[in-house]
């Protein structure tokens, strides 16, 4: 098979740079997010082997870390003890520096001891994936540059290692607490943003998450795409993954909706009879 196209066009290179980024940030929602630290869902080990793998290798991240910073978000949400709140540290620190925040926050021997429960801590945790993080991404590179040469190569290789770091640790924790819409009224200013579904896995939908952080699926509403939830039904359907915890919010909508017309017919019946008070209050 040809594959010069890729290899030998900027566009090819920038479509390869998006698959694999799409890839990596599919393998974070699902296995570090949705089965390891939630435990929403399970998949047959050698699919979560396979996830591990990858994200070591185009990340160099290490799931007790990933988890236990994610686990302390969810338990300190928007106060100091967050170790990336944008109402704490301002939107534009976590966008464009969330992965220092992160560093930060796995560096520290507490939070590593109190959430890491249920993290695998075998054989290759151990000696490959924690204490040689670099390796992976230093492979990368290395094919990389025999796949694009001495120039593309390095710039596909940083924008593969920085996809996760910008779209998860940036855009999702910085403006996904920023801007967007709350389908939900919770304790922490999560929002859900705009459909970036083919870029985010479904973990645009943040609001709907903080609301029901056990869920596996995360879209809520008919217009909520969470492409996550499609690969974890494809992979359901072969028998590789196993739903645990699925929540829906169609009874708050249901809530919310009847609040609503309840409102406005009290708009209604205010409307036809603050005239009649007025006209009595006159005439007395």
């Amino acid at each position: 098979m040809d594959l010069s196209f890729i290899t030998h066009t900027w566009w090819g290179a920038l479509l390869f740079v998006v698959a694999c980024g799409h890839i990596t940030i599919m393998c974070t929602s699902l296995y570090m997010h949705r089965s390891m630290a939630h435990q929403g869902v399970k998949f047959n080990p050698v699919i979560s082997w396979a996830m591990r793998f990858w994200l070591w290798f185009f990340t160099g991240m290490s799931t007790r870390e990933w988890v236990a910073v994610h686990r302390k978000h969810h338990a300190h949400c928007e106060t100091e003890e967050d170790p990336h709140s944008p109402v704490i540290h301002g939107w534009a620190q976590i966008l464009f520096f969330g992965v220092n925040y992160y560093r930060k926050a796995y560096r520290d021997p507490a939070t590593m001891e109190r959430f890491t429960k249920g993290c695998p801590n075998d054989v290759i945790e151990r000696k490959l994936f924690m204490p040689h993080k670099v390796w992976g991404i230093l492979i990368l590179l290395a094919v990389d540059i025999a796949l694009f040469g001495f120039i593309t190569g390095p710039l596909v290789w940083g924008g593969q290692v920085l996809w996760v770091p910008f779209w998860a640790a940036g855009v999702v924790n910085g403006l996904g607490h920023t801007i967007g819409y709350r389908n939900y009224k919770v304790r922490d200013a999560s929002r859900n943003l705009i459909p970036l579904g083919l870029l985010l896995s479904g973990e645009e939908l943040h609001n709907n998450h903080h609301k029901f952080p056990s869920s596996a699926r995360f879209s809520m509403r008919w217009f909520e795409f969470d492409m996550g939830w499609w690969y974890i039904q494809a992979l359901r359907l072969i028998g590789l993954a196993k739903v645990k915890v699925v929540q829906s919010g169609a009874a708050d909508f249901k809530e919310r909706a009847r609040l609503a017309k309840e409102a406005a017919i009290d708009r209604v019946i205010h409307a036809a009879v603050a005239p009649k008070i007025a006209s009595a209050a006159v005439d007395a």
